[in-house]
């Protein structure tokens, strides 16, 4: 389509049917069509569509019209035109049309500006004179030539040296990005891009305003003119301005044979000829190899129960038979000592496969332990509910929970027979195994959803794998490993690694469930995520009434405001039917006690209406009443976010994912969930107790429609993250004397998964061949970059050799509190002899463990807000950051304050439960220097995050109860108590050591002070803590080299303290002995 083509067809729009032609323009019109129609008019201007292609070319030149009618005129058609040509471009590159598409947005962009495509791009800019603008485009310098000049050299080409300057500024703020793509292939035709968004170009807000500048970004096939993936991108201005660059990743087809290119094209929103252009070659690309076929479902008689030949085992089961996949597998779990790895779509009962080995275990192996890694706390907690029940009650067998928030004492986990734990609690106690027996007794290593290998988690998991085989040959003691995934494309790949043989490779189709899933998916043109969500709620409630009108239903959300948004609005709906409580099943007089118990507002008032809500800031009991209300189906539909998915095993008829993207805090921009997530979710549909057919309705993005209608019916393949966090890993295997060398280091690489998937997809790591000697090379350069980042981070040390590894202290720090290495470097070199508590403070916030702490919409602002009612500055300039975040968090957690929103609480525990190992860690940086004070500092801000008390605050008030206004009735109290005590030797109760000590004196004390100000079972408790304390006596003995005491020779100081004379050039052992007394209440 040429461009008087487009214009034809903008004039031809329905709106402008009402635009008439009057005689008393004809000769205005004439005069515009001469001087300022720069493409042909075909209709002429004696008819409604040749005036308006007249008018709509006028007001791109800014020509000026006389008569009033066209002045009215020309202001309809302008307004119109733009949204026109805006409706047309999104509707070509909904059809994939790219040079349409560009050519839509260009003249959208032209009637914007007011302004032809052809002029220079400067005279978007109202600070350069016309005259200059005109200079300009006489010189014919494009803004890339323009760039490359120096103000004076743009000065003296204009002839008109001052003005130089305010060119270049013009120029350094046209809107400028830079584009660098990374392709990995997923399968022989789709392929995954990453692109890398760097701006370049200098904000200004007069011209780009305050907040955002949008781009629209897609990739097109220019021999087929098609577009295979578009988006709209928000390039911030906080990003602009610290030069940040941002990523996309996305996936789009490919097709065999290879095309030559594809090109990624990105232009600006509003600003004409700000566009840029970068190719996608497939010159060295290779395409992965075909998959083997899948596990075929066999047609067998279905196994009893009664074949456990155990009455203990089978009585935790509520069923009689196990389903078609659990007997296929029966014999190879129950019977071998076979590694297995277990592929099957969400719902196929992958538990009991679990269950089958770690009774193998119970039977064959007394004594030895189980260990079940799930890759979420939820998960977890989920497990050990369960086999609390099951295992632990029934069969008599100890379950631990092992986690970040739960860490029994070393007791508990070596009388355990089944621990529970996560990938990176079990890695850090693991790399340790030499000095743990309970590691060594492990005979079943059970990795539940292992297909999440190529995700965030990954690597540890890889490294879990590789570190059990390496003990397994150690101890001599085969560890069996049973992995349990959905189903996978490359299964093969990930059995060889395992040590799996074909024997103990079960990997079935997608379809294979023991409830059959109806799938629909609905796609949705808004580019807009809220106004996309809030057109779903109507489908998502026609989706309700026609595929589960009387069964459960689970509704997956992105957020915990789409939560309450997608309820509130389905009570909308139901309020236009004849039965708006429809969909609750309880009395309304149980409904009515069952409200007096729940806290949260919104909560309250969805129940209501047989709607709950489900997220991680309800409070404990509102969460699990939710989840007892729908499985008992007293509600039928439940809203939750997309952990529900993993977290509680809540099945349903029908489930909808209403969207598949997310907010992520870190990008700051929506990005889809992985597909795994999504099929965990579809998971969810389908009751084998009471469905003959589950039924999962997807809601995405039109763009994204096929993507998904291809990869929910197959399987996906897993590749490695490794390489992404090689160093990490790296530095705890050199701790561990794993690795001593280079040579071991490579050695270690071809044990991992990453090493198999490197020689079987070899273009998706970036290897342009999978031939020997090239990868030796490109091991070497991995190992060589990895080691180079640890000996820059100080935590090991290559010897003159070039080839020995040896751990540093900060290497053996980071891996002993599971620290990353750039968090121990920053200690090393931002800790000083001296630091202050402030220091320290922010020194805590800045580690890149808090990298991932999410800020989300708007919390910006509440971080502003919340800046003015905490002690200590933040930088104003960061409150969209999460290290900023953190630092308020931890303020008011000493200050003991309010926080504006549920999810701020969530992320005070996530900042808590790191914050100790982080100090830990900080206080052995210091220590290793030999620096006293800052040590102490340190001390002081770890007791601040367990008490959440500041510094300066009492010690008194980190007894339960106790706040400030109680402190001032001790005090008030105790000079009353004086009078009584006199030889008591103490003149105040500032702390708790005089509080202990009037309290042991007299055991009425603290009922006399505080008894109209407590109740007696808080002044009870308060007692109880009080004496809990610990109090220590030190004694320390200075001995000689053969480890004989000294006898003291005291000197007097110069301050008059007597202090002990030590010989020079002689060494001395200080032994420090201390005991602790137990105190009487």
């Amino acid at each position: 389509m040429i461009d008087d083509d487009l214009l034809a067809l903008v004039s031809q729009s329905q709106e402008f049917d009402q635009i008439k032609v009057r005689e008393d323009e004809m000769i205005e019109l004439e005069d515009h069509l001469n001087l300022n129609c720069k493409l042909p008019v075909r209709a002429g201007k004696e008819n409604s569509t040749g005036k308006v292609n007249i008018l709509l070319q006028t007001y791109i030149s800014r020509g000026l019209t006389d008569t009033f009618s066209l002045v009215s005129d020309m202001a309809f058609v302008a307004q119109n035109s733009s949204r026109i040509l805006r409706g047309l471009f999104e509707i070509s590159l909904h059809k994939g049309w790219p040079s349409v598409a560009a050519k839509l947005l260009t003249f959208s962009n032209a009637v914007d500006q007011r302004l032809w495509p052809t002029e220079h791009p400067l005279k978007q800019f109202s600070t350069l004179s016309q005259t200059v603008l005109d200079k300009i485009e006489d010189t014919k310098l494009s803004i890339d030539r323009l760039r490359d000049m120096q103000p004076n050299e743009i000065g003296h080409l204009l002839r008109h040296v001052k003005i130089g300057k305010d060119v270049k500024d013009c120029v350094l703020a046209f809107p400028t990005i830079n584009l660098e793509c990374s392709m990995q292939p997923i399968t022989r035709t789709v392929l995954r891009v990453k692109l890398t968004i760097e701006p370049n170009f200098k904000w200004t807000s007069h011209y780009h305003g305050n907040t955002a500048m949008g781009w629209w970004i897609w990739v097109e096939d220019p021999d087929h003119d098609t577009i295979y993936h578009s988006e709209y991108f928000l390039l911030q201005k906080k990003h602009v301005l610290t030069c940040t660059a941002q990523e996309l990743v996305f996936a789009i087809p490919l097709t065999e044979p290879l095309p030559n290119q594809y090109y990624v094209r990105a232009m600006s929103d509003r600003w004409l000829r700000a566009e840029t252009v970068t190719a996608i070659s497939f010159k060295h690309l290779i395409l992965p190899e075909l998959h083997p076929p899948h596990t075929n479902l066999l047609d067998l008689q279905p196994l009893p129960v009664t074949a456990l030949k155990n009455f203990k085992y089978k009585s935790i089961y509520s069923f009689d038979y196990f389903n078609p996949i659990q007997t296929q597998v029966f014999h190879t779990l129950y019977h071998t000592n076979h590694n297995v790895l277990l592929g099957a779509p969400t719902g196929s009962g992958k538990t009991v496969a679990a269950e089958l080995a770690i009774f193998r275990v119970f039977k064959e192996y007394p004594g030895s332990k189980c260990v079940y890694i799930a890759p979420l706390k939820a998960l977890v907690r989920e497990r050990i509910e369960d086999w609390k029940q099951k295992i632990e009650l029934k069969i008599g067998k100890k379950v631990v929970e092992l986690t970040g928030d739960v860490s029994p004492d070393i007791r508990a986990i070596e009388k355990a027979d089944i621990i529970v734990t996560t990938p990176e609690k079990w890695d850090s106690i693991s790399r340790s195994w030499q000095n743990r027996t309970y590691v060594q007794a492990v005979a079943l290593l059970v990795i539940d959803e292992i297909h999440m290998l190529g995700e965030d988690r990954g690597p540890v998991l890889e490294v879990i794998v590789s570190r059990t085989n390496f003990i397994s040959s150690h101890t001599e003691q085969k560890v069996r490993v049973v992995g349990l995934s959905t189903a996978l494309a490359n299964a093969r790949d990930l059995a060889d690694w395992l040590g799996i043989s074909q024997a103990g490779l079960f990997n079935f189709r997608p379809a294979v469930r023991p409830v059959p899933l109806d799938v629909h998916i609905s796609g949705f043109p808004t580019k807009q995520y809220c106004p996309r969500m809030a057109t779903m709620n109507k489908p998502a409630f026609t989706a309700i009434a026609t595929h589960s009108p009387n069964k459960p239903t689970l509704i997956f959300v992105a957020s915990r405001r789409q939560t309450r948004l997608t309820a509130q609005a389905l009570i909308g709906f139901l309020a236009t039917t004849e039965h708006p409580k429809q969909w609750l099943h309880l009395p309304e007089t149980k409904l009515e006690q069952l409200l007096l118990q729940v806290k949260e507002t919104n909560l309250k008032f969805t129940l209501g209406f047989g709607i709950g809500i489900h997220h991680a800031g309800l409070q404990e009991k509102d969460r699990k009443l939710v989840e007892e209300l729908f499985y008992h189906q007293k509600i039928q539909v439940l809203v939750a976010t997309s952990t529900l998915a993993w977290g509680v095993n809540l099945p349903a008829h029908l489930v909808i994912v209403k969207g598949t993207e997310y907010y992520d805090g870190k990008t700051q921009h929506y990005v889809d969930y992985p597909i795994t997530d999504v099929l965990q979710m579809m998971g969810r549909a389908g009751r084998p107790q009471f469905d003959d057919k589950g039924v999962a309705v997807i809601f995405v993005q039109d763009t994204k429609k096929h993507f998904y209608k291809k990869f929910l019916y197959e399987p996906f393949p897993v590749e490695s993250s490794l390489f992404e966090v090689l160093s990490n890993h790296l530095n705890a295997e050199i701790v561990a004397g794993t690795i001593t060398s280079k040579q071991d280091a490579i050695d270690y690489m071809t044990w991992t998964y990453f090493f198999r998937r490197l020689l079987r997809n070899p273009s998706y790591y970036h290897l342009e061949e999978a031939k020997h000697d090239l990868i030796n090379v490109y091991l070497s350069q991995l190992i060589e970059k990895n080691l180079n980042e640890l000996e820059a981070s100080c935590c090991i040390q290559v010897d003159d050799d070039d080839r020995t590894v040896s751990p540093g202290p900060l290497g053996c720090i980071a891996s002993f509190y599971y620290l990353h290495h750039l968090t121990v470097r920053m200690f090393s070199e931002k800790i000083q002899p001296n630091s202050s508590l402030e220091e320290l403070l922010q020194l805590l916030c800045d580690v890149t463990e808090y990298n991932e702490l999410p800020v989300r919409h708007n919390e910006d602002n509440m971080n502003s807000v919340l800046a003015q009612h905490v002690p200590l500055p933040v930088d104003p300039g960061t409150f969209d950051s999460p290290h900023t975040k953190a630092h308020l968090l931890f303020q008011v957690h000493f200050s003991r304050g309010a926080l504006p929103i549920v999810d701020y609480y969530t992320d005070t525990k996530t900042v808590l439960d790191q914050a100790i190992r982080i100090l830990q860690a900080m206080i052995d940086v210091a220590a290793n220097e030999g620096w006293l004070a800052t040590v102490l500092r340190t001390s002081l801000l770890l007791q601040m995050v367990i008490q959440g008390r500041w510094g300066t605050d009492s010690s008194l008030l980190t007894l339960p109860h106790l706040d400030k206004s109680h402190l001032s009735a001790i005090m008030v109290g105790f000079v009353k108590w004086k009078k009584l005590y006199k030889n008591v030797p103490l003149e105040s109760v500032t702390g708790l050591p005089e509080l202990v000590a009037v309290e042991q004196r007299d055991k009425t004390f603290l009922k006399t002070v505080l008894g109209k100000l407590l109740g007696p079972k808080e002044l009870d408790e308060l007692k109880k803590v009080l004496f809990r304390l610990p109090i220590i006596t030190v004694k320390h003995t200075l001995l000689s080299e053969d480890n004989k005491e000294l006898v003291y020779r005291s000197v007097a100081g110069r301050d008059g303290k007597l202090y002990t004379r030590l010989e020079p050039d002689r060494d001395y052992v200080l032994k420090v002995e201390l005991t602790r007394n137990t105190l009487r209440g």
